[in-house]
């Protein structure tokens, strides 16, 4: 019930969210607007910080502990090895998808480039020197943990986190104080993701009032062909992800999968962000039946190398510019972005418009205008609702198909085990 209460919370928030949003936007002076929308999206930039100071020690914590019960660097190497062969497979699938969905409908000679948001676009550029090629390695291996830990870089965090797992494992019995001691930790973040939760639906509202308010719902209008095919290009996305997990886990597991998961997926919906409800994700997937130490494990890696919905985004969003610009790219230049994504994109945060700097870089590196980025910047908090929401999908299937091939994909709590 209280679950449900929340759900039910949040949709109202997301409904007064954009009411509030749209009259301020068509009543308001532009002299109000500004400064309103900057200081009503507080209320989502308040619960965006709340989840990430809690993601820092939930990923290390959970990630050393899973390693640790894995019970030796056999299992270790086994668990990783399905993890990363589903991770590449759905990140070919997401961006190869993208690929030919722009070569299909040519979405980009739809744009209109006079609606670019120039302004916008120049906070993006301030972060693409971090994500090129290279600048790869120093990207993923950190220069200190502590460092990894206060700016959130998951990637660089997983990799203290395997390094430190395999470590405690080989000490044997040891370990064993400071294994449970991490343990603890990992319950205790855990309970502290109930109290954040109870923030959502102000952060919610405060996130679509500010993005409704500023651009106001006519942007529509104006990329109405572009975001139609984007969403085809979600659903079709969802169609191969939940058709693979069909195959693997069963159709009732599916629906019982994606009952567990509304939740987290209606707050990365309404955020823009998957970051935000790794925490809950962790709990609900154990409630599913997926044992601890697989998604103390795989989990936290889904969200390094496993982001579909941004994925497909890459390819979709970098070649639709290329359109607008009438830049051609021939197949093997095509092909050969699509590997560069494959690679550059690891590790980006699950955050809002991460996804958007790595496309900056990419177009800048074959010769698409950047200043592109600008002319779907607009309509990019729409789209990138579905692709969070995408992420979190992808991971839950991910960290249950794992589960399942180990055979430690246990029964479903149930209804009444749940709420207690």
């Amino acid at each position: 019930m209280k679950k449900n209460r929340l759900t039910i919370f949040i949709l109202l928030a997301m409904a007064l969210g954009i009411v509030a949003g749209y009259a301020v936007h068509e009543f308001a002076s532009p002299e109000f607007i500004t400064p309103f929308s900057k200081n009503i999206n507080l209320l989502g930039k308040v619960f965006i910080r709340l989840v990430q100071m809690i993601i820092a020690p939930l990923v290390f914590s959970t990630l050393v502990v899973g390693i640790a019960k894995l019970g030796d660097l056999k299992a270790v190497g086994r668990v990783g090895g399905k993890a990363i062969l589903w991770f590449i497979s759905a990140s070919l699938v997401s961006l190869l998808l993208g690929l030919v969905l722009v070569n299909i409908f040519q979405p980009g000679h739809y744009i209109d480039l006079s609606q670019a948001d120039t302004e916008g676009v120049k906070d993006l550029m301030k972060n693409t020197s971090a994500f090129s090629l290279e600048k790869f390695v120093e990207h993923i291996i950190p220069r200190s943990v502590i460092e990894a830990m206060a700016t959130n870089e998951i990637l660089q965090l997983v990799v203290f986190s395997i390094f430190f797992g395999v470590a405690l494992t080989t000490l044997g019995d040891y370990a064993k104080p400071l294994i449970k001691a991490l343990d603890i930790v990992s319950h205790v973040i855990l309970k502290m993701v109930g109290y954040v939760m109870n923030f959502a639906p102000l952060g919610v509202f405060g996130a679509l009032t500010a993005v409704v308010a500023t651009k106001g719902l006519s942007i529509f209008k104006f990329y109405l062909v572009y975001f139609a095919f984007f969403l085809l290009g979600i659903l079709i996305l969802w169609i191969i992800l939940l058709g693979v997990g069909t195959m693997i886990l069963g159709p009732k597991r599916i629906a019982d999968l994606l009952k567990r998961i509304g939740g987290p997926l209606l707050i990365a919906f309404s955020t823009t962000s998957s970051e935000a409800v790794f925490p809950k994700l962790t709990e609900e997937l154990e409630r599913f039946g997926c044992k601890n130490k697989i998604v103390s494990f795989v989990l936290p890696l889904g969200y390094s190398f496993n982001l579909d919905g941004s994925m497909m985004y890459m390819t979709f969003a970098s070649l639709a510019i290329a359109q607008a610009y009438n830049v051609h790219l021939d197949l093997s230049t095509q092909l050969t972005m699509l590997l560069v994504l494959m690679i550059t994109s690891k590790g980006i945060a699950g955050v809002p418009r991460a996804s958007l700097v790595i496309v900056l870089a990419t177009c800048a590196m074959f010769g698409i205008p950047p200043e592109g980025v600008a002319i779907i910047l607009p309509i990019d908090h729409f789209c990138d609702m579905f692709r969070s929401m995408t992420n979190v999908i992808g991971n839950a299937l991910a960290t249950s198909v794992v589960s399942k091939w180990e055979g430690e994909l246990g029964p479903s709590e149930s209804g009444a085990a749940a709420e207690a």
